[in-house]
């Protein structure tokens, strides 16, 4: 018998233990019939992140991914969702590759995460060849998404990392700092904007920001969640978080 909730799907969320974001946002995306399960990644909080303590908290997100993983298959999820970006995009396309790897071969399940969904977002719009980012990162982890647009066919124009100073400061932003970071990054050199880090809060944002810029404004987390959807064949369209939801 299917759940009588998550009659169509079960997802299981992946995500910080720190990440305030997530959670809400996937719900606001979430249509009847599918439920959302947020299993977290034991993340201390950082304070005073650099170049290189950023890289060390994301490396430790990593380390501790099998152990949600593995919490989360109690409930037999139909789906994985990855709710952590920046993990997604270390090491490229070949590690983007491996870490979807590890996910599926340990639960024989599928999983959506950010490096893919952007990539998949970005070829849904078509036309797409010139793209900026915007990140909670600091540069190291910039360069990491840089080397994955560029290695699966896109030209990257320029990128912005805010360097939050913890990993509790990303969801601290406010949309009025990230508004003035859009019109920093945009240009008629650029197709398309993309924001990445998922606990910056941007699904609104981005969706009124495909309005006045008249492109494609891609947030991190409406890309992975319709991406999962997508993916298991659910096509509900959703108004009020961009083109993505509403005509892809």
């Amino acid at each position: 018998m299917p759940d009588v909730l998550g009659w169509r799907a079960k997802l299981a969320v992946l995500g910080p233990s720190t990440n305030t974001v997530v959670q809400p946002d996937f719900d606001d995306l979430r249509p009847a019939g599918v439920t959302n399960h947020y299993r977290s990644i034991f993340t201390p909080n950082l304070d005073a992140v650099s170049n290189e303590t950023f890289m060390a908290g994301t490396s430790l997100i990593g380390a501790n991914v099998m152990g949600a993983v593995d919490h989360a298959m109690t409930m037999q999820p139909t789906y994985f969702v990855m709710g952590m970006s920046a993990v997604t995009f270390i090491g490229g396309a070949k590690g983007a590759e491996a870490f979807e790897r590890s996910i599926v071969e340990r639960t024989g399940l599928g999983i959506s995460m950010g490096s893919a969904a952007v990539q998949a977002a970005l070829r849904a719009y078509g036309g797409v060849r010139r793209v900026a980012f915007l990140s909670p990162y600091f540069p190291a982890a910039n360069a990491h998404v840089r080397q994955y647009l560029t290695e699966v066919g896109f030209d990257v124009v320029r990128d912005l990392c805010l360097q939050c100073p913890s990993w509790l400061g990303i969801a601290e932003v406010e949309p009025a700092t990230l508004r003035t970071k859009l019109l920093e990054l945009d240009g008629d050199d650029v197709d398309a904007i993309v924001q990445v880090g998922t606990n910056l809060s941007m699904i609104r944002l981005a969706a009124a920001a495909e309005l006045w810029l008249g492109k494609p404004v891609i947030a991190i987390n409406t890309a992975t969640y319709w991406h999962a959807l997508r993916t298991l064949g659910i096509l509900d369209r959703k108004a009020g978080f961009g083109a993505l939801m509403e005509k892809f």
